[in-house]
C-alpha cells in the first residue's frame, strides 16, 4: 500500500496555487491521474519519485517512510527504485535501444521480452535519433520496466502511439504488471485515452 498526503506550491499564470493530494494506492493497482493543464500532475509524480520536494507531506510505501517533512526524512530517488516514464522520454542520445535496457538490467531474457512487447526487436542497435517519436516513447516505457519496478510512474506514456499500437502495448504491459504485482500511476490529459485499463481515477485540481 502506498499512502500519499502532500502539499506543494505551484506557480501558475493565475498566481500561486497549492497542490493538495491525499490518496492511497493498493499494491498491484492502476490509477489514472487527470486534470487541467498546469494542475500539477507531473509534479505529483515527481514528488513520489523523489525528484521534487513538497512543502509539507508524508509518503509511505508498505510501512516504509519515503518522505516525512516533519521528521525531515526524504529517501533519494535511487532508494525509492520507482520506474519513471518521462513525458519528454529523457533518453540517452549516445546509447542504442539495447544499451538503454542493459543499463538497467543484465537479464538478457527479460530484455528480449521487453523488446518484443515494445516491438523494437529490429531496432535494438538504433540510437534515439534514428527512432520515430512513437518508438522513442516505447523505449522510454521499456527502460522504466527493465528494473522490474514495484511502482511505475508514467507521464503521458502513450501520447505518441496510434490506437492499434497503444492497445497492443498496453496488453503486453498489463501482463507484466500482473506478473510483477506492479503498482501503476498514469498521468493523462484524457482519461478516455486509457480505455481498456481497469483503474481508479483521481482528478487533480489545485486550489
Amino acid at each position: 500500500m502506498i499512502t500519499v498526503d502532500i502539499e506543494k506550491k505551484l506557480k501558475a499564470y493565475r498566481g500561486q496555487q497549492v497542490l493538495k493530494i491525499a490518496a492511497q494506492f493498493a499494491d498491484g493497482s492502476i490509477t489514472k491521474i487527470y486534470g487541467p493543464s498546469g494542475a500539477g500532475k507531473t509534479t505529483f509524480l515527481k514528488i513520489i519519485a523523489g525528484l521534487t520536494e513538497p512543502e509539507k507531506g508524508k509518503i509511505t510505501v508498505d510501512d516504509m517512510v519515503w518522505l516525512d517533512t516533519n521528521l525531515k526524512v526524504s529517501l533519494s530517488p535511487q532508494k525509492r527504485t520507482a520506474g519513471f516514464v518521462f513525458q519528454g522520454y529523457a533518453l540517452f542520445p549516445n546509447m542504442t535501444v539495447q544499451q538503454h535496457l542493459e543499463y538497467a538490467t543484465d537479464n538478457t531474457q527479460w530484455i528480449n521480452l521487453l523488446l518484443a512487447i515494445g516491438k523494437l526487436e529490429t531496432f535494438a542497435e538504433h540510437k534515439p535519433e534514428y527512432l520515430s517519436g512513437g518508438q522513442q516513447q516505447r523505449l522510454s516505457i521499456l527502460r522504466a520496466m527493465a528494473i522490474k519496478p514495484k511502482l511505475l510512474l508514467m507521464d503521458e506514456p502513450f501520447s505518441a502511439l496510434d490506437p492499434k499500437m497503444k492497445s497492443e502495448i498496453i496488453t503486453g504491459l498489463k501482463a507484466l504488471w500482473d506478473e510483477l504485482g506492479t503498482t501503476v500511476i498514469i498521468v493523462s490529459h484524457n482519461p478516455q485515452e486509457l480505455e481498456g485499463l481497469t483503474a481508479q481515477e483521481i482528478e487533480i485540481n489545485p486550489t
